[in-house]
């Protein structure tokens, strides 16, 4: 049996000097799965568009919760398309089977959107809820987004504002949004740049300027205690480690190590900065000695947030296919966090608040939320957050399987002071 393929394309491809969508082409729908146009036009030719209502949930999320993200997006995409949308906030945590958005609107007028709002939202979110649990994690110490180098450079804005979003300290694209502060040190290949480390290190010092914070990479030639002795006798406020899949195999025993020589040498306000490949795993085990992380694919090629949409009501009657639940809902946030969802227009419990607000009526934009809302809702959260990342691990052995239980002491460098 074979599947035939048509290759005919409804739109004529225009590629640009990189391979990528410009906004206007997804703006007029045109960046949709192929079977989205075909459906319209059958569904024309029968005379058929049902008025519907469409809900966006995840049936399954790999770390039990999400953050919600790319919405934003969402609005600028349907702004003047013939629908009424109500939402979940950017930046709202959520979890699975809840709907985050529901559109009502004659299907065949949105149907080919469908593509590009679970790209926004899945990407983003799935950016947002790796990041938030990350910062969850790390407490206290800084966390830094360092992973867009690691996707296409056309969707490095996204990546930085999605990071933010969940809850990081800083990002390193030039590209982020305006208002996010950018973090960076030195690459390797900078330090090879000089005859010897230390020559680059007096080097990044002294031309550098002021707001830069002198933080140098310490590990490109030798031991890592050695070279970190070196960069804080040339100005250093910390010393980035860019090892923790270390040769040696024990990256404990080297932040142990650089740690105690700092201060033995009378450098004990020099911070420890880790980066490359670090994971959730790693800020959990080394954040007692670890002043600042920079995360990059954990980050960036964090998993996607699984969306589908679905109808849940046609032409006023509740309907759903298969595994999915038929009618508009409502999501009920209680005063201590707790969600339930109910079919839409029966009250919530005592005290809880509607998640679902409307955000779109006959295509005109009644509210937005800007990034820095989204974040705060999000650092809001982050406890219930990290309540949720140690509950998946398994409770309390789980927090102690996460985090390294010695009694290495708490590390003297001054964190915030220095980045």
């Amino acid at each position: 049996m074979s599947i035939a393929v048509s290759f005919r394309r409804p739109h004529a491809t225009c590629m640009g000097r990189f391979a990528i969508v410009d906004d206007d082409r997804i703006g007029r729908g045109e960046c949709t799965d192929i079977y989205f146009e075909r459906s319209a036009r059958i569904l024309s030719v029968s005379g058929l568009n049902p008025e519907v209502a469409m809900e966006v949930t995840a049936s399954a999320i790999p770390g039990g919760f999400g953050i919600l993200c790319g919405m934003e997006d969402v609005i600028s995409l349907l702004e003047g398309v013939s629908l009424d949308m109500e939402a979940m906030a950017e930046g709202s945590l959520f979890y699975q089977t809840e709907p985050v958005l529901r559109i009502r609107g004659k299907y065949r007028d949105f149907a080919r959107y469908e593509t590009a709002i679970l790209g926004f939202l899945c990407h983003s979110s799935g950016i947002a809820t790796a990041s938030a649990g990350i910062k969850a994690l790390a407490g206290d110490r800084l966390v830094f987004s360092f992973g867009s180098r690691r996707q296409h450079p056309a969707i490095a804005t996204m990546i930085e504002r999605s990071a933010w979003i969940g809850g990081v300290d800083g990002v390193s694209n030039t590209c982020a949004p305006e208002g996010i502060p950018l973090a960076g040190t030195m690459p390797h290949a900078f330090v090879m740049c000089y005859p010897t480390p230390e020559e680059a290190f007096l080097a990044f010092d002294r031309h550098s300027t002021p707001d830069v914070p002198r933080i140098m990479l310490c590990d490109t030639y030798c031991d890592e205690k050695r070279e970190s002795l070196a960069g804080a006798r040339c100005g250093a406020v910390a010393v980035r480690l860019d090892t923790p899949r270390s040769r040696r195999g024990d990256m404990r025993a080297i932040l142990e190590e650089v740690r105690w020589e700092l201060d033995a040498a009378g450098y004990g306000n020099v911070g420890i900065f880790l980066s490359g490949g670090v994971t959730s795993f790693d800020v959990a085990r080394y954040r007692d000695i670890v002043d600042g992380f920079g995360v990059g694919g954990a980050i960036a090629n964090a998993p996607v947030i699984d969306f589908a949409m679905d109808i849940v009501e046609k032409e006023g009657t509740k309907c759903a296919k298969r595994g999915k639940r038929s009618g508009a809902k409502q999501v009920w946030e209680s005063p201590k966090g707790r969600h339930v969802t109910l079919p839409e227009g029966l009250a919530g419990p005592a005290g809880a608040v509607p998640l679902l607000q409307p955000v779109i009526r006959k295509g005109k934009i009644l509210s937005r939320s800007t990034m820095e809302d989204a974040r705060q809702r999000v650092l809001a959260r982050l406890p219930v957050i990290r309540e949720q990342v140690l509950h998946r691990a398994g409770g309390e052995k789980g927090e102690k399987s996460l985090e390294n239980q010695d009694t290495t002491p708490e590390c003297t460098g001054k964190g915030k002071q220095f980045f």
